[in-house]
């Protein structure tokens, strides 16, 4: 792993430390999924992972991170960071782009486990990614889609500044759900103290080299 530059890359917040996990963070990643992500009763997911007896949703999660990061390019990539709390893993949070280099905007997704919500962990994860995003890799846009009662991700999304983005109809467990999208422009950004990133230097090529060169990050 230590031949992999996105292994040193970290953000660190006033409460967290976002990073790759490591083989000992996965299997306590797969545990946490274990214990539950959600309700019985809701589907927070456009993909369902977590509909599944408790031992498989770990390893869904686990196989999820294997398949990220083996299906990586430069032109579409997906980084799921491990979101640590007190030394715990408490969730991932991912940010992900295709032909970023070109159009300058990410897409974001993140699940925490269920004995870490409620805190406010949930907005600082994706408050971390976003300084990624916009103060590391200088991105126009960040995007997201939320189902509409899914109210907790969209209270985060709303302080954070996003603007609504239109909406669309998905099966969601058989039946017609609506989801919203939402777009934060590189205008609505407001980056705060205690957020700082190290280690991008030598992953900027795996982002997407021509569009770091053309807007001057070192």
């Amino acid at each position: 792993m230590r031949n992999l530059p996105l292994y040193h890359l970290r953000v660190h917040t006033p409460r967290l430390e976002l990073r790759l996990p490591s083989a000992q963070d996965l299997d306590d990643l797969a545990d946490l999924a274990a214990e539950g992500v959600h309700p019985a009763d809701y589907m927070p997911f456009t993909y369902p992972w977590t509909d599944a007896p408790p031992a498989e949703v770990g390893q869904r999660a686990v196989l999820y991170h294997l398949r990220t990061l083996g299906s990586w390019t430069p032109e579409k990539w997906r980084l799921p960071l491990a979101v640590v709390h007190d030394g715990e893993i408490a969730g991932i949070q991912e940010v992900g782009a295709e032909d970023f280099a070109v159009v300058g905007e990410v897409g974001t997704g993140s699940w925490l486990g269920r004995r870490f919500q409620g805190r406010g962990i949930g907005t600082e994860m994706r408050r971390a990614v976003l300084h990624l995003a916009f103060e590391g890799l200088r991105a126009r846009a960040a995007l997201t889609d939320i189902f509409e009662d899914n109210h907790a991700s969209l209270g985060v999304t709303r302080k954070l500044g996003y603007l609504p983005n239109g909406s669309r109809s998905l099966s969601r467990r058989g039946e017609a759900a609506t989801q919203l999208l939402f777009r934060l422009p590189r205008t609505g950004w407001r980056p705060e103290p205690g957020y700082e990133i190290s280690g991008l230097r030598e992953c900027l090529p795996w982002f997407g080299g021509i569009f770091h060169e053309r807007d001057g990050l070192t």
